[in-house]
């Protein structure tokens, strides 16, 4: 017999290595207006290396009800989820269970934001220590990156709505 759980996995924070989130935008399918996109990683950067950091990944995720390689879930429908998105200052802020992470986000990416009222957020188990904070990458390595199927079948989807202070 099979039995799902609620319990919260053990997490420490320190597992994650250097947790990074970055920004950009891009026309969406469906209407062919921009979707302000955030996708959160790790460089794999602990004693343990990526598979460590997969691993504390994952149960971050997972104690947040984010499924991995799962549906995508819409945030505004779930308003006990315990990850949020607050914009301000050219600034996007992830808040998940004991860790919060920051990017800078460019003026398309806060227009965007700002005409659907959420991001696409997109956190991988996958590592990429290539992509350091506060270090310029260019789109044709997050196109190659964030669009790989390795990537995106071991990340949690979900839609985020966005608060500001201001609100």
């Amino acid at each position: 017999m099979t039995s799902t759980t609620s319990e919260q996995r053990p997490f420490h924070a320190a597992d994650l290595g250097t947790l990074a989130v970055i920004a950009w935008s891009g026309e969406h399918p469906e209407d062919q207006k921009d979707m302000p996109f955030l996708l959160a990683y790790s460089l794999g950067d602990t004693e343990g290396g990526p598979e460590s950091t997969a691993e504390a990944l994952t149960t971050l995720l997972h104690n947040a009800g984010l499924p991995i390689g799962g549906p995508l879930v819409d945030g505004s429908r779930v308003p006990s989820m315990p990850v949020s998105l607050l914009v301000e200052a050219d600034q996007a802020v992830v808040n998940m269970p004991q860790v919060n992470a920051q990017c800078p986000v460019p003026p398309e990416w806060l227009a965007a934001v700002k005409q659907r009222g959420h991001a696409y957020f997109m956190a991988t188990t996958r590592a990429w220590p290539e992509a350091k904070p506060g270090e310029k990458v260019s789109e044709e390595l997050l196109s190659q990156f964030a669009g790989d199927e390795e990537t995106l079948l071991n990340a949690a989807h979900c839609l985020l709505p966005a608060r500001s202070l201001r609100s």
